[in-house]
């Protein structure tokens, strides 16, 4: 029998949405593409993405949330009216349905971002929506023993945010969060081939080259990628080469960043669960975890143990699937409900 409830990622650079039954059925950017001239909706996420940089002056490609908040209600509304469509199928049986929607959100959001994404929610068709804490849903998702009387470590390392929280019998001991995540490694390394190239890269060129060749420590191999972008010299294209080893310096302050927001929730943390810390480890999760040798990194750092989820760019959205699943188990851990009928 089909299931009509939904788990959402609602994430800065990417939204992944999971459908009770069936796994996740979404997994596309949190870009939106429309005409500014008649407001009209073109894309949203894969093809709106690739418009980015790419369109005339009347269309504009948009990310509507920004550090893992709804930045444009209105764009994200739509944004998310269109995910939940996707994910309910085609057929005539299920075009009024309407489900239930699990959120992940960063922990550090205000009671009024809160209402924004719920408001956002119920807008886009919800029949009722929760919320829950990005990084508890990333441990749910990893499958750690958040249940029990032990101190589970999680760093979830999105778009826009870096969650970390120490999680105990179900609730969260210690957390903190940075605004320095995946997005900001993008835009150091844009900075980095801008101020020592002089040549003008897009978002898009920058993700590229961390995926391919960034690293959170030096490489021991040298590698190099051809990059293309605009020369600020006199404005016409240019290719040239990068090497790994200008990518690892353009994000050692990013890197170095998360690493601080790891040490200072460990600082905070009581010591019996400091002790289960050394013992069980640190999970990363989310697509910044997938940086080269950041697990390398933070445990050098640490001096803890570091291991990246297996399934960390999805760990946040199969946990609000699981809670879905297993309300009655995680209900304490939904922090925000609303229906529709208010």
């Amino acid at each position: 029998m089909w299931n009509r409830d939904i788990g959402v990622d609602l994430g800065t650079a990417n939204s992944l949405v999971y459908s009770k039954g069936r796994g996740i059925v979404i997994q596309e950017p949190s870009v939106v593409a429309f005409n500014k001239d008649s407001n009209q909706i073109l894309a949203v996420g894969e093809e709106a993405k690739l418009m980015i940089g790419r369109t005339p002056g009347n269309i504009v490609a948009v990310r509507p949330l920004k550090d893992g908040v709804i930045a444009d209600f209105d764009i994200a509304r739509v944004m998310l009216q269109s995910f939940i469509k996707k994910s309910m199928g085609s057929g005539r049986k299920y075009r009024w349905a309407k489900p239930r929607v699990v959120v992940g959100i960063p922990s550090s959001i205000t009671n009024v971002e809160k209402k924004a994404i719920i408001d956002a929610v119920i807008q886009a068709g919800g029949k009722e929506a929760f919320l829950i804490e990005e990084p508890v849903a990333a441990a749910i998702g990893a499958k750690l023993p958040i249940i029990e009387p032990i101190g589970n470590m999680i760093v979830d390392v999105g778009g826009g945010t870096t969650d970390v929280a120490v999680i105990s019998l179900g609730g969260i001991v210690v957390n903190n969060s940075s605004k320095t995540a995946g997005n900001e490694m993008d835009e150091a390394i844009a900075r980095y081939i801008k101020n020592k190239h002089n040549l003008l890269i897009g978002e898009r060129t920058a993700e590229d080259i961390k995926v391919k060749i960034g690293s959170a420590v030096a490489l021991e191999e040298e590698v190099t990628l051809s990059v293309s972008g605009r020369d600020l010299a006199n404005g016409l294209p240019k290719t040239i080469t990068i090497e790994g080893a200008e990518c690892y310096l353009a994000l050692q302050d990013a890197v170095g960043q998360i690493a601080d927001v790891v040490k200072q929730t460990i600082e905070n943390c009581p010591p019996e669960l400091v002790s289960d810390i050394l013992e069980h480890g640190i999970v990363l999760a989310g697509g910044g975890a997938l940086l080269k040798d950041l697990d390398v990194m933070l445990a050098e750092e640490t001096g803890v143990p570091v291991m990246v989820a297996d399934n960390a760019l999805t760990a946040v959205v199969e946990g609000t699937g699981l809670a879905l699943e297993e309300l009655e188990l995680y209900k304490d851990m939904l922090r925000d409900r609303r229906s529709e009928s208010g």
